[in-house]
């Protein structure tokens, strides 16, 4: 098809929604965590397992859900994860307990590993090749005003009742199911795979459940019988995980990628730089209402300068990075997110949006901006052409573990636990030392790339994602 065709249109349209579906969804419940923590009488470990139980199972498996929508059908699988989104969503909504949500949340994050490698997979395999870079693009740019609309939108639903945070989901999901049916072209690798790499998916989400439950119960259990065996059989589990892949003939993660010293570096930039925004994020949304005293509109509208500075800059960026190479770039925007995270660290109980946010957030914008465009079309430079898909699916899910550790971890390592995140008496201090350790793991990840990466690294047509 071509972008312009009337029929292409709808193609790109519905990927856009299928994908802002879960994007919107994401950024609602951080908004939401504070109102859901009192509703439901929540401590801080699950609210953490709110968005670790839909971290979880999306991170452990997105690369599966791409290998099955080469398999057995991109459309089919993208339909699958969207409806099974919808159903998620409907349960996450009537929860009548914490329990219950999280158990939803975690159903949302395996419909997700169908939905979000499906969306991009259908723009690659249904568009002319002349055609396949405008159709990603527009796709890119659609969602980075979901992105920027999201606090918001989550903002205004929460202010009415959390749980329509989940409700608004159901009729975008059957609208999206409709144009998919209608209008998109059905597609798959004839020469994918036909067995699953059922070890690797067990090990590797039995290896992120371990560590994760050990480190969100550590604050309030301590070195317990249940946090030591998690934490040592979720380690063993990786590590099992890691050689099994090595051996296997149909591996889910090809431990072969990492044998670039490249690809190698970038992920793990990656991690660093994903781990410290999904942490500073959840805790700013938490800072702002529960000890500035913002309602969840407000304190939505918190993350919107990041939104819009990544809406108008990240193209340019990724544009200069093939000129320039992206070493420079993925060294400098770290750099300046971290002086974005201690400047928003500083500021007082009572602050002002102008004074003492937007300068910060807008920082960080910045400094995300010229790091997100180079860093996926270098990972996907760093790769073999015929694991070009399979490396963005890597880096991807790299994003996604890497958010899950942080937010599992952070308030381990700043002294919160139990009830603690809704008083504001401990919630401040703790917040301006998690804002630190975040501008920390930002400067790892620009000594990474500056020790890592070769000087001339880069230097090829970047790839928006």
């Amino acid at each position: 098809m071509r972008v312009n065709d009337p029929r292409g249109r709808l193609v790109v349209i519905t990927t856009v929604l299928g994908s802002s579906v879960a994007l919107l969804d994401s950024t609602i419940v951080n908004v939401a965590l504070p109102t859901i923590g009192r509703d439901l009488g929540a401590d801080l470990a699950g609210l953490q397992w709110v968005i670790s139980g839909y971290a979880l199972t999306l991170a452990a498996l997105i690369l599966l859900g791409g290998s099955m929508g080469d398999r057995f059908g991109r459309r089919r699988a993208f339909v699958w994860g969207v409806a099974g989104f919808g159903i998620a969503s409907v349960l996450s909504a009537l929860s009548p307990n914490i329990a219950t949500l999280i158990a939803a949340r975690a159903l949302q994050g395996v419909a997700a590993a169908l939905l979000t490698p499906g969306s991009l997979a259908i723009l690659q395999s249904s568009f002319m090749p002349a055609d396949r870079m405008r159709a990603i693009g527009t796709w890119t740019g659609a969602l980075s005003i979901a992105a920027a609309s999201g606090p918001l939108i989550g903002g205004w639903l929460v202010g009415y009742n959390w749980r329509w945070a989940f409700w608004v989901n159901v009729p975008l999901c059957a609208v999206v199911i409709l144009l998919a049916v209608r209008y998109v072209p059905e597609s798959r690798n004839p020469h994918a795979s036909k067995t699953t790499d059922a070890p690797g998916v067990l090990l590797g989400a039995t290896g992120l459940a371990g560590v994760t439950y050990a480190l969100t119960e550590w604050p309030t259990h301590g070195l317990s019988a249940d946090t030591l065996t998690a934490a040592v059989g979720g380690v063993l589990a990786l590590v099992a995980f890691i050689l099994i892949e090595r051996g296997s003939h149909n591996p889910m993660l090809p431990t072969s990628l990492f044998a670039s010293r490249s690809f190698s570096v970038i992920n793990s930039v990656t991690f660093a730089v994903y781990a410290a925004l999904s942490g500073a994020l959840v805790f700013l949304v938490l800072f702002l209402q529960v000890v500035a005293g913002w309602t969840a509109l407000r304190a939505g509208a918190a993350t919107l300068p990041l939104s819009v500075v990544m809406l108008l800059l990240a193209k340019r960026f990724g544009t200069l990075a093939t000129k320039i190479g992206a070493r420079s770039l993925m060294i400098s925007g770290p750099l300046i997110a971290a002086t974005g995270f201690v400047i928003i660290s500083q500021m007082p109980n009572n602050p002002s949006y102008i004074v003492n946010v937007v300068p910060g957030v807008g920082l960080l914008g910045l400094g995300m901006s010229m790091t997100v465009a180079p860093l996926t079309g270098s990972v996907l430079a760093a790769a073999p052409d015929d694991l070009a898909g399979t490396a963005s699916g890597v880096n991807n899910a790299v994003a996604r573990t890497a958010g899950l550790i942080a937010v599992a971890a952070l308030p381990a390592l700043v002294g919160l636990s139990g009830g603690d995140y809704a008083d504001p008496a401990i919630l401040a201090p703790a917040y301006r030392m998690a804002l630190l350790i975040c501008a920390a793991a930002m400067v790892a990840g620009a000594a990474l790339a500056a020790l890592g990466l070769p000087r001339e690294h880069a230097r090829s047509a970047v790839a928006l994602g």
